[in-house]
């Protein structure tokens, strides 16, 4: 049996806040918090803090993904895409073959089509590049530690004016390490939440204000960096990983239904 004076690592106290400690190791971290009743009860308190707001976020948890959010109907989304590059490719090839020997090809505005960028395109090209940023980090991936999720979401809600809630994806297999205030565009400042798995992977949630009307997810690949973003009640939202689509959608809505200010 492993002695109670070895102190056990911050990952393993939180793994005994969250119950996940093997066996095998639970019989010695206790012994060890019985002889520091200091650190048992601040672990025991941030138990209690969890607890607490698993049970608030649990009745948006259970509430059912709106229509505009599922998967069916991202994928009708998708399609009904597809659809019109189809058509409107058709429709210049069409204007092409008419109008080639007119002389009025270059001069038609109706060729001269525009791509304007999604709201949603800065959000998630912000929360790609501080996933990129900080994901790789091991000494400092955080400014401020779960151990502080109180202060942390305190001061980040202060500074993005909005309350912003932690949400619990345990359910996924991620757990919160903490968050950083980042610079954000000029509608104010960002910030980032990081969860990491049992295996190191580490996802984000962006949050920072943004203009636009896009409440529906879009989802963009660049690189190993998955993202889903989208806009509600003023703000840009955008969860981040190295994952398929498929293995992060579930993990977005969940996101979405617990920062939803909807009752």
């Amino acid at each position: 049996m492993s002695s109670p004076d070895i102190t056990p690592g911050e990952e393993e106290l939180q793994a005994w806040v969250d119950d996940r400690l093997d066996p095998s190791r639970r019989t010695a971290v206790e012994a060890w918090l019985a002889a520091h009743p200091a650190e048992r009860e601040r672990l025991l308190l941030e138990r209690r803090q969890r607890a607490a707001l698993r049970a608030q976020l649990q009745a948006k948890f259970d509430e059912p993904v709106p229509a505009r959010l599922r998967v069916a109907t991202l994928q009708a989304g998708v399609r009904a895409r597809r659809l019109r590059r189809v058509g409107a490719v058709a429709a210049a090839l069409a204007l092409f073959l008419v109008g080639a020997g007119a002389g009025w090809l270059a001069h038609d505005p109706r060729l001269a089509t525009v791509a304007a960028a999604a709201p949603t395109a800065p959000i998630a090209q912000g929360a790609t590049a501080a996933w990129r940023t900080f994901v790789v980090e091991v000494a400092h991936p955080v400014e401020v530690g779960a151990a502080q999720e109180g202060h942390l979401l305190q001061w980040l809600s202060k500074r993005l004016g909005r309350p912003l809630k932690a949400p619990d994806l345990q359910p996924f297999g991620y757990r919160l390490i903490g968050g950083r205030l980042l610079p954000g565009s000029a509608d104010g400042a960002a910030a980032q939440l990081m969860y990491e798995d049992e295996a190191g992977r580490r996802l984000t949630l962006y949050v920072q204000a943004a203009r636009g009307t896009e409440t529906a997810f879009r989802f963009q690949r660049d690189g190993d960096a998955a993202t889903f973003a989208w806009i509600d009640q003023g703000f840009g939202f955008a969860v981040t990983a190295s994952a398929s689509r498929e293995e992060l959608l579930p993990i977005a809505e969940a996101v979405y239904r617990g920062l939803s200010p909807r009752t």
